[in-house]
């Protein structure tokens, strides 16, 4: 457009110089006309421009809603199929509803009644544990009785030992022995101390030995006394009323209850009287210390266990 301009504008200045001055003013009123429609052209281009930059960008709007439309279409279809999908479960749930309700409703009762079942067994096994609970705590009490009970008589045993063993301190190395097992005292004295060789008549010394034995005894009511004689393995040869040894260890035990008796504040009914013969022995027969040993009373001592049997049998 500006060279067209520009061939009008020489063109114009080339017939100035040889064109008549009418001509001229014609030639210069086209000129301005031609003018003008430039100025008019350029500004159409101007607007054609404008219109191009805006046609690029509805173009490249076109695109993007083209692009979401195709995408909100994808979109669409997804949804449709989805709610056909969940039409289709509705329906069928719906149709099973009924069957349904009535399932869950027959289960819930099923359920509701083993709850109520666990319910009541739990509160039986609860009355059970608190009856286990009561029943421990009282059996415990009655085992610390006991325990205490029997802490006493032990205790009372090993002060009967050492009231024995001081009583009887003169026949120490005299074949007598005092000591105190399973709860028990044990008192020993070999027949030296006591008899003659086949017989059951006790000497003076063992008498004196017994009797103070007795004293001891008298002091402690609750104690029950057992003498037992004890012999060796060889036969008895003595006459008279006695068969064997066994007569003979029966015979002896009973000299020592008799003595024990003089005593008026020993109560005959806790002193018995036993015979083991040979049966019993405490070391060898082979030797002749042992059978020594063999030859011997024992007077055992035993706590009176009425309080911790009755203990025992309560319910």
């Amino acid at each position: 457009m500006r060279k067209l301009g520009v061939l009008m504008i020489s063109g114009v200045f080339m017939l100035n110089s040889c064109v008549s001055p009418k001509d001229y003013k014609s030639l210069e009123g086209r000129h301005a006309d031609l003018k003008r429609e430039n100025r008019d052209l350029q500004a159409d281009m101007e607007k054609y421009k404008n219109l191009e930059e805006d046609f690029s960008n509805l173009e490249e709007d076109y695109k993007a809603a083209a692009a979401e439309r195709d995408r909100l279409k994808d979109e669409l279809a997804s949804t449709e199929r989805s709610y056909k999908n969940l039409k289709n479960s509705y329906d069928a749930l719906e149709e099973n509803s009924s069957a349904a309700i009535s399932e869950n409703s027959r289960q819930n009762r099923e359920l509701l009644a083993q709850l109520e079942e666990k319910e009541e067994a739990l509160s039986k096994e609860q009355e059970r544990l608190e009856k286990l609970k009561r029943d421990l705590e009282a059996r415990s009490k009655r085992v610390d009785e006991l325990e205490s009970l029997i802490a006493a008589k032990d205790a009372k045993m090993n002060a009967l030992k050492d009231a024995i063993s001081k009583a009887l301190t003169n026949f120490e190395g005299k074949g007598l022995t005092v000591e105190q097992r399973d709860g028990k005292v044990y008192v020993s004295m070999e027949n030296k101390l006591l008899f003659s060789s086949g017989s059951w008549a006790v000497n003076a010394e063992g008498r004196q030995a017994v009797k103070q034995l007795g004293q001891v005894l008298a002091q402690n009511s609750d104690i029950a006394v057992l003498i037992e004689g004890h012999t060796d393995n060889v036969p008895y040869n003595g006459s008279g009323a006695l068969k064997d040894n066994w007569d003979l260890s029966t015979k002896r035990a009973t000299s020592i209850v008799q003595i024990l008796k003089e005593n008026n504040n020993i109560d005959p009914q806790n002193l018995t009287a036993a015979g083991r013969g040979e049966y019993a022995p405490v070391a060898t027969n082979e030797t002749a210390a042992g059978r020594a040993k063999n030859r011997r009373i024992e007077v055992i001592l035993t706590p009176k266990l009425d309080e911790v049997t009755k203990l025992l049998n309560e319910e």
